[in-house]
């Protein structure tokens, strides 16, 4: 079991409210992704759950008991770090062993859990290696691997992958993915990357300034963001936010189109532009436009094939049936 529920959990630092009053209810089994920009208070939430950070008012319960005061150790979950913690002068075994051996786990139990998780993460070979002999992929590896052997009730992630490169990142996304598919734990993710939660996410909480404004399916959030903020965090390249007298055509005080959704002429079209950056991706190219008189930039996506040079002249044709609509206060107009 792993369902964690938040009841009017608040966070203050001095006079600053960093966690205004927040319910939020992860399932047992689910793969929950916080995310949004530095300073929003993702990691200071997920910091509460684990026990790290005293909540200010509010209560936090574990598989329906109170967990407010319990002691980190004793809440049954397990936290995977930005930096790896390892030991640099123990073997990558002794290194997954360590919270069993504290817990005096006896040593068979321990062997059969450390070669479980060391052939879940691909480390058997590795074993009687020292971190410093070890990738920063293996390492995190073996980051994750010491957090398996505790047979936790949830997985809560920090910016995991935030100091491996990018292939590395995509790598261990797709393990990290892989081994919540095997061991149907719940796992909470803390991210800034709305890449990383659109790719590993059941359901996505979006966080601005402590305050959660949507929570949902990567898909829910792509197709139906309820307010300005959500559409253009969540989406990459992010949607289009135009206001003005185009958006009042339409109804609303600030329309939005996903890159994707805007065709793309050489002779005629319903917004005329300058062509800036193209980014050529191979299958898809990213072509920003501007000198529309509609936002400073508008940014589409169109087939790697099409060729335009900085400068053209080029008329722009959104699907109006895709257009999202919002209010002068921000929120969705369905």
């Amino acid at each position: 079991m792993g369902q964690i529920q938040l009841n009017q959990v608040t966070k203050t630092f001095g006079n600053v409210n960093v966690i205004p009053p927040l319910d939020l209810t992860i399932h047992d089994g689910e793969f929950t992704v916080f995310v949004g920009p530095s300073g929003c208070g993702k990691s200071t939430l997920l910091r509460m759950i684990a026990g790290l950070e005293d909540l200010t008012t509010g209560s936090i319960s574990i598989d329906g008991v109170d967990a407010t005061d319990t002691p980190p150790a004793k809440r049954g979950l397990a936290m995977v770090f930005q930096s790896y913690a390892l030991y640099p002068h123990m073997s990558v075994r002794k290194n997954i062993a360590f919270p069993m051996r504290m817990a005096k786990m006896p040593e068979d139990e321990q062997n059969r859990r450390i070669e479980a998780a060391a052939k879940a993460l691909n480390l058997t070979d590795y074993l009687d290696r020292r971190p410093g002999q070890l990738s920063g992929g293996q390492r995190q590896r073996v980051a994750i691997g010491r957090a398996i052997v505790r047979e936790p009730s949830a997985f809560l992630f920090d910016e995991p992958l935030s100091n491996l490169d990018a292939a590395l990142r995509v790598g261990m996304r797709l393990e990290i993915t892989e081994m919540h598919e095997r061991l149907k734990t719940t796992m909470i993710y803390v991210t800034h990357d709305q890449v990383e939660a659109m790719t590993m996410a059941d359901k996505i909480v979006v966080l601005r300034a402590g305050i959660i404004e949507q929570v949902g399916s990567p898909l829910e959030l792509y197709h139906s963001p309820q307010n300005e903020f959500v559409a253009s965090f969540i989406g990459s390249p992010k949607m289009n936010l135009i206001k003005g007298e185009e958006a009042a055509k339409h109804g609303a005080a600030t329309i939005g189109i996903r890159p994707e959704h805007t065709g793309v002429s050489m002779t005629e079209g319903m917004w005329k532009g300058r062509v800036g950056v193209s980014e050529h991706l191979g299958s898809d190219t990213f072509i920003h436009v501007h000198d529309t008189g509609l936002a400073d930039m508008i940014t589409v996506r169109i087939n790697g094939d099409v060729q335009v040079k900085h400068g053209d002249t080029i008329y722009l044709n959104p699907e109006l049936d895709k257009l999202h609509k919002f209010g002068a206060d921000g929120k969705r107009i369905d």
